[in-house]
């Protein structure tokens, strides 16, 4: 497993035997990462003596580490029930035993019974991730080839370097010391250069970057600033250097073209991994285990400007990191790339694709599917852009049917890889006082008016939600005593709203009706048909925009129209002329899409139902003949 190389022991402690003099034999043995010794001994110390938690979780661990997830997970679930000392990473090695033992509805139902402790991303995540290996798939027109430069020690972490790439190899050399814990050489950056067939050929130890005693790995090239960003052990005059508790960290450094070399990012106490330089936004990427951490190793970005640090390390959050392992961090075309072990995964490490929607806002991550993935380590996951519109690339694993422990791999594929997803996040609000709207449901449908995906407001009205793309999408938003909202979009419209934030306006029944003669009726501005005439003009049709705004947003209203004249004119015209608008009216909802059971009757009351003294034969002013022209909308 890689992991072995580039997180756990790259950290070499020599001082462990002092710090463990109080430990047993077979706690000396787990530390010592002879995990299979350690696990015979924890079963003969347990004749002797109860193990504790910690040693029970160090013998899940060993279980987990020589591949026995049957007896890994039972122990988890053991100690899980009986105390609370589990790391959020041993957590997710049990979920990940449940996994590999093909217990995943069982893993959903622990999921479930700890909602409330877990973040939404994680549950979000593994639903998405858990629903595409019910339907497993791999990558279409992909050709997957094993690179022919590959020895029998580990070769990991490529890099596009000119014509060629540069990785990382434990293989040995001379030049270089042998690192304990592993028996094989400290790690080193290496050149092959692609040969006229496009293959991987003479590897070389990569000159450029000055020769060091000890670790020198997973290099990063940024064409824009001619820089090479890697990881390298710390040293002083030629030594390894420790921190107070006898540890060795890693940490990273960049040499410009011409010679220039700088330390970064330098922690005697924690190490830092696979440094990714973007051009566009000149962020530094990496892997490490800080305080603030979701499990092992997260991702981090640090600003820069001209080769300078100019901020603390930002963590990507829960949507990107989980409480597994994150590495490898890799940006093409508006997509990071990474490596995780999260336990809803196809195997140890698997390569996953996450669409950046913004500075820091990102998709659910999607596995790449069987192919680049295996039911092993898959990670250090390159692409760009190739000859005829195609994608090639690198990454490492260690499946089966490679040379050594670590491989490289090339690929060529058709297609961008990674399942295409859909994203619409925004905030719902109060349209009368633009206040956010909590626990608004908000849906979205296919062509077919079936839901795909449900989720609810925050406090605060924001939400987010995504699916798989499809070919058109309908979002309704919903919550009591509010508004409907219902709207659809193609497929170009859907792109659109990927890269914005999407408003949704609701608004209370309350806020639309008024009590007008004894009667709830929708709130209108007083508007006036031409005289003698039933003709829908600019000004009617300004309110009646309103009443069908009104129906769209409450589908389930039911109207009762009633129109009234003043008393001018005789009473049988008046009648005649009053039906004529209602009818009008009635006509023009239906036609800008009022359905017709929305109106329950369309009614001219004429003269009958005068508001005030100005009835037949009467003298009044104008303005109080107006006062008996209306229409109403009465609520049902």
């Amino acid at each position: 497993m890689k992991f072995k190389l580039i997180i756990v022991l790259l950290v070499f402690v020599p001082l462990m035997g002092t710090a463990q003099d109080k430990k047993s034999k077979a706690d000396n043995l787990y530390y010592g990462y002879q995990y299979q010794k350690a696990i015979e001994e924890y079963k003969s110390e347990m004749q002797k003596k109860p193990l504790t938690n910690g040693q029970l979780l160090n013998l899940a661990d060993s279980y987990f580490s020589v591949g026995s997830f049957d007896d890994a997970s039972k122990l988890y679930l053991d100690v899980n029930k009986n105390d609370t000392i589990m790391s959020v990473n041993q957590f997710n090695k049990m979920l990940q035993s449940l996994s590999k033992n093909s217990e995943r509805d069982r893993v959903r139902t622990f999921l479930r019974s700890k909602e409330a402790q877990l973040s939404p991303e994680l549950l979000e995540n593994s639903e998405f991730n858990f629903s595409l290996l019910d339907f497993p798939a791999s990558l279409d027109n992909v050709e997957i080839n094993l690179a022919g430069i590959n020895s029998p020690q580990g070769d990991f972490s490529p890099t596009f370097y000119k014509n060629g790439i540069l990785f990382s190899s434990s293989r040995g050399r001379n030049s270089k010391n042998v690192y304990e814990p592993t028996g094989e050489s400290y790690l080193d950056i290496y050149f092959s250069r692609l040969n006229s067939d496009n293959q991987l050929a003479d590897v070389a130890s990569f000159s450029e970057i000055p020769a060091t005693d000890f670790h020198k790995s997973t290099p990063y090239y940024s064409t824009k600033s001619s820089t090479f960003f890697y990881i390298l052990s710390n040293t002083e005059d030629g030594a390894l250097r420790y921190d107070e508790n006898g540890k060795n960290a890693l940490a990273i450094g960049s040499l410009s073209e011409t010679g220039k070399f700088r330390f970064l990012l330098k922690d005697l106490s924690t190490s830092f991994y696979y440094p990714f330089f973007d051009d566009n936004s000149e962020r530094l990427y990496f892997s490490a285990n800080f305080a603030d951490s979701y499990g092992g190793t997260d991702l981090y970005y640090v600003y820069t400007t001209n080769g300078q640090i100019m901020s603390a390390p930002i963590n990507l959050g829960p949507r990107i990191n989980s409480p597994g392992n994150e590495i490898s961090p890799y940006i093409f075309n508006g997509s990071l790339y990474f490596s995780s072990d999260i336990f809803y995964g196809l195997g140890g490490m698997d390569v996953y694709k996450s669409n950046i929607i913004s500075n820091d806002s990102y998709t659910i991550p999607v596995n790449l599917g069987e192919g680049i993935n295996s039911s092993l380590d898959d990670f250090g996951f390159i692409i760009r852009n190739g000859e005829n519109g195609n994608f090639t690339g690198y990454f490492s694993s260690n499946r089966k049917g490679g040379k050594g422990g670590d491989d490289l791999y090339g690929f060529s594929m058709a297609n961008d890889p990674g399942l295409k997803t859909f994203t619409l996040q925004g905030k719902v609000v109060n349209l009368i006082n633009k206040s956010g709207l909590d626990k608004t449901q908000v849906r979205l449908l296919n062509h077919e008016g079936e839901v795909l995906k449900q989720t609810y407001s925050t406090i605060d009205g924001d939400f987010r939600i995504e699916v798989p793309w499809v070919s058109q999408i309908t979002v309704e938003a919903m919550k009591d005593g509010y508004s409907v909202i219902s709207t659809s979009y193609s497929e170009e419209g859907m792109e659109k709203l990927q890269n914005q934030s999407y408003n949704i306006g609701l608004v209370k029944m309350q806020d639309l009706v008024v009590n007008r003669e004894d009667k709830t009726v929708l709130k209108l501005d007083k508007f006036y048909f031409d005289k003698g005439k039933a003709v829908v003009n600019a000004e009617v049709e300004t309110e009646l925009k309103k009443v069908v705004d009104a129906v769209t947003r409450f589908p389930q209203l039911r109207l009762r129209i009633e129109t009234h004249t003043d008393s001018r004119g005789s009473s049988s015209s008046n009648n005649r002329l009053s039906q004529d608008r209602s009818d009008a009216i009635k006509d023009y909802l239906i036609k800008n899409g009022v359905s017709s059971n929305n109106i329950v009757k369309s009614i001219g009351y004429g003269e009958d139902v005068i508001k005030n003294s100005c009835v037949n034969g009467a003298y009044c002013l104008d303005f109080l003949h107006k006062q008996n022209e209306r229409t109403l909308f009465v609520v049902e």
